[in-house]
C-alpha cells in the first residue's frame, strides 16, 4: 500500500473527483474542442486528448504542480487515448524544475531475459515478416507503471490517489468516443480479431461510432491495483500474473522475472546551447536528444533566416543535415547501458562542422556518399506526447508510446490493456529497417534487459536561462525533424509558435534518399527546384502533431494545441 502523505486529504478530494467525472461521464455528447491557442498564468497543459487535458488542469487548480499532473495525463491517456497513451507500453519525459534543474527519465520498455538477438530471422537469416511487429512475441517489458511512480516518489506534492483515481472513475464509468479513436479501433479489427487469445471488448459488432460509451472494468480494477499497491501492483500480483498468463497462451516471452525486475532510470538530460538558447532533450535510449542537438549545431553555421522559411534552398539544406545526423544514429546510438554511446564526438561542434564540410547548396548528396545501405519505409505518427508548466515554473515534457497504433494489437486478457511491440525498435538484423525505415547495427542489436532505440523527443528550451519552450511530438521516425523544424521555425524565422506548429513540415533521413513533404509545403515551382539538386519527392497528408508551451514576455503562458492535423489535441491554461 502506498502511504499518502495526507490520507484525509486524499480520501476526501479523491471522492470529489468521482463524483464530478461521474457527472461528466453521463454527458450525451462530447464536447467540442477549444480552440488553440490557449493562455494563462497559472498553469498550462496541452495533450492529445480533452479528458487528459481537462484532468491535467484540473490537477494544477487542486494545487498539483506539473509532475502530479503530468501522472494524472499518462494515466487518464491509458483510459481515453489507449491507441498510444497505455500502460503496456513505455516513454521518455523531460523535465526542468522551477529552480532551473534540467534532467530526464527513462522508463522505454525493455527485451525480455529469453530475447535473443536472432529471434525475428529464419534460417537462412531472413527477417520473418510481422513477427516483430504484431502478437505476442512483439512485446517489450512496459514501462510506463514504473516511470509514473518514480516521478511521484521525487517530485510529487498530492496523494498519488488523487492522481489515478479520475482514470479509474472514466474507466469504470466509460467515456464518449472520439471519432479519431473510433477510426482508429475501426482500423484494426481484424488484427484484433486475430492475435488475441479472447477476444477484447475493443472489437465492436459494426464498429465504432463517435459518441459511443466504452466502459473498460478490468482496466478500472488493474489501476486500482495500482492505486493500492503502486508500481508493485502491476509488476507482481494480479496484474503480473495474466501477463504472464497472455504471453504464455500466445507465445510470447515475458516472464515473472522480468517483470518484477523492470526499473525506470534517471539520466542526465542531453543540452547544447544555441545562440542564447539551451536546449534540453532525451538521451539514449532515445536517439531524439542528440539528433536534434546535432542538427541546431549544424544550423548554426548556415544562415537559414536569410534563406526564407520553407523554400527550396532552405528545405534542400534541412535535409543535408538530417541525412548525416541520421546516418549517424544508425551508427552510434543505443542504449547507453549496453553500448558506449561516443557522446562527446557526437556534440562536438567541430566534428559537426567536418561531417557537414561537403553540403553542397547545387547539389543532393545521395545517402550512400554517406554511410551504406539500403531501406524502403518511413513514418508513422502512432505516439502521443504532452506539455505541462505549472505557475511555479515547473516543466514536464512527455512522449509516450506503445509504438504502433494499438501496439502489438494484443489485450492482457482480464486487465484491461494492450501490450506494445516496441520489439521492432531493435535492429533485428544490421541493415535491416523497422516499421519506420530507420536502419540499426550492433549499437541497437537485441540483448536480455536492453532498451530498444527511440526517435522520441520530449523537449524543453531555456532563453537567457530562463524557461522559453516546451514540446514534443508524436511521429515515428519524423519525431526529430518535426521537433527540429519547430525550433527553428520559432528561433531562427520568427514565426509565433500557433504558426510554428501548424507550418508544413517536411522529412528527410539517412535512405531512403527522398524528401517527404507535408501537403502544402511547396508549390510546384519549389517542387521542381528540388528536383533539379537531384532530390526525390514524396508528398503526404500529415507529418507529426505538435503539443507546445511558450513562456511569453509578460510572464503568461501560451499553449498551442495542434489542430490543423488529424486528432483530438487541446491546450487549456487558467
Amino acid at each position: 500500500m502506498f502511504m499518502f502523505r495526507d490520507s484525509a486529504k486524499a480520501l476526501f478530494l479523491s471522492l470529489s473527483v468521482s463524483l464530478l467525472l461521474f457527472a461528466a461521464c453521463s454527458a450525451p455528447e462530447p464536447e467540442a474542442l477549444p480552440r488553440s491557442p490557449a493562455f494563462g498564468a497559472n498553469g498550462m497543459v496541452v495533450t492529445a486528448n480533452p479528458e487528459a487535458t481537462a484532468v491535467g488542469l484540473q490537477i494544477l487548480q487542486e494545487g498539483g504542480n506539473a509532475f502530479d499532473a503530468a501522472i494524472a495525463v499518462k494515466y487518464m491517456l491509458s483510459v481515453t487515448y489507449p491507441i498510444a497513451g497505455n500502460i503496456g507500453g513505455g516513454g521518455f519525459m523531460v523535465y526542468r524544475t522551477a529552480e532551473g534543474e534540467a534532467g530526464a527519465l527513462d522508463f522505454r520498455e525493455t527485451a525480455p531475459a529469453a530475447a535473443t538477438r536472432d529471434m525475428y530471422l529464419d534460417e537462412e537469416g531472413n527477417l520473418i515478416d510481422g513477427l516483430s511487429r504484431i502478437g505476442h512475441l512483439s512485446a517489450g517489458v512496459p514501462g510506463t507503471v514504473a516511470g509514473m511512480e518514480e516521478v511521484w516518489q521525487r517530485f510529487g506534492s498530492l496523494p498519488f490517489a488523487q492522481l489515478i483515481e479520475p482514470a479509474i472513475q472514466v474507466a469504470e464509468q466509460g467515456h464518449r468516443v472520439t471519432a479519431f479513436n473510433a477510426e482508429q479501433s475501426n482500423r484494426f479489427q481484424e488484427e484484433f480479431a486475430e492475435v488475441n487469445t479472447q477476444l477484447p471488448l475493443f472489437v465492436k459488432e459494426g464498429g465504432w461510432q463517435e459518441g459511443d460509451l466504452l466502459v473498460q472494468p478490468d482496466l478500472a480494477e488493474t489501476l486500482r491495483r495500482i492505486r493500492d499497491e503502486g508500481a508493485a501492483g502491476f509488476y507482481t500480483g494480479t496484474t503480473a500474473d495474466l501477463i504472464v498468463a497472455e504471453m504464455q497462451a500466445g507465445g510470447g516471452i515475458i516472464t515473472h522475472e522480468d517483470l518484477a525486475a523492470y526499473r525506470a532510470v534517471w539520466r542526465p538530460a542531453v543540452s547544447v546551447a544555441y545562440k542564447n538558447y539551451r536546449i534540453h532533450s532525451m538521451p539514449p535510449s532515445s536517439s531524439g536528444g542528440i539528433a536534434i542537438a546535432q542538427l541546431m549545431l549544424g544550423s548554426a553555421d548556415f544562415d537559414f533566416a536569410a534563406l526564407g522559411h520553407l523554400t527550396p534552398e532552405s528545405i534542400h539544406l534541412m535535409t543535408e543535415l538530417m541525412r548525416r545526423v541520421y546516418a549517424d544514429r544508425a551508427t552510434h546510438l543505443g542504449d547507453s547501458d549496453f553500448y558506449d554511446v561516443p557522446f562527446e564526438m557526437l556534440l562536438d561542434p567541430q566534428y559537426i562542422r567536418a561531417r557537414n564540410a561537403d553540403i553542397s547548396m547545387e547539389a543532393a548528396t545521395p545517402s550512400s556518399a554517406i554511410k551504406e545501405g539500403e531501406v524502403e519505409r518511413i513514418e508513422s505518427f502512432e505516439t502521443t506526447h504532452f506539455s505541462i508548466v505549472d505557475g511555479a515554473g515547473n516543466a514536464v515534457s512527455l512522449t509516450t508510446t506503445v509504438n504502433s497504433f494499438f501496439g502489438s494489437k494484443v489485450m492482457v486478457a482480464g486487465a484491461g490493456f494492450f501490450l506494445n511491440n516496441e520489439m521492432d525498435d531493435f535492429a533485428a538484423a544490421p541493415g535491416v529497417p523497422n516499421q519506420f525505415g530507420l536502419v540499426g547495427g550492433e549499437a541497437n542489436a537485441i540483448e536480455p534487459g536492453k532498451r530498444m532505440l527511440s526517435s522520441m523527443s520530449p523537449t524543453i528550451v531555456e532563453r537567457n536561462g530562463a524557461l522559453y519552450l516546451v514540446l514534443g511530438t508524436p511521429g515515428g521516425s519524423t519525431i526529430i525533424t518535426n521537433v527540429y523544424q519547430v525550433l527553428m521555425n520559432v528561433l531562427e524565422h520568427g514565426l509565433g509558435l500557433q504558426q510554428a506548429v501548424d507550418a508544413p513540415k517536411m522529412h528527410a533521413q539517412w535512405l531512403p534518399d527522398v524528401i517527404t513533404l507535408e501537403e502544402g509545403a511547396l508549390d510546384e515551382a519549389g517542387m521542381e527546384a528540388l528536383r533539379a539538386l537531384g532530390h526525390e519527392l514524396r508528398v503526404i497528408p500529415q507529418i507529426g502533431r505538435v503539443q507546445a508551451i511558450q513562456l511569453l514576455d509578460d510572464g503568461r503562458l501560451k499553449g498551442v494545441a495542434d489542430h490543423t492535423r488529424t486528432g483530438d489535441s487541446v491546450a487549456r491554461g487558467f
